[in-house]
């Protein structure tokens, strides 16, 4: 169900240093840096992100929202989610495509749920 999750940091550097170190004693380790988000897991496999906190908007301030990624089975999956969510009043982050800069296959789309979290559909087997 869920395929990953991530949460915004105030100071990324630091908290990056505390979630390198810790993780670490669990068998887990930094396995994609794009810079503003730092993914952790098993090789090959962010589970864990870390993310910049923006400056504004609902991921700022003390309750900062979520980002939670749903495992899809399709593309069509994907699509059909955020078809779903628009319908709902859902507002649009990302429309569903391609992000090859996380992995060739990587088909997602993102959406705000009603309580300000960046919530996702997520195929790995591409569109």
């Amino acid at each position: 169900m869920i395929d990953h999750f991530g949460i915004n940091c105030g100071d990324l550097a630091t908290s990056a240093a505390f979630y390198d170190a810790t993780l670490a004693t669990l068998g887990f380790a930094r396995v994609m840096d794009v810079e503003v988000a730092i993914g952790y897991g098993p090789p090959g496999k962010p589970d864990f992100w870390i993310s910049a906190q923006p400056p504004e908007g609902p991921a700022s301030g003390p309750n900062r929202e979520v980002h939670i990624a749903f495992q899809a089975a399709s593309a069509d999956a994907v699509r059909a989610f955020f078809d779903a969510a628009v319908a709902l009043g859902a507002e649009v982050l990302h429309e569903p495509r391609l992000w090859p800069e996380y992995h060739p296959g990587y088909y997602g789309a993102f959406v705000r749920d009603p309580d300000g979290n960046n919530v996702e559909a997520v195929c790995h087997a591409g569109a």
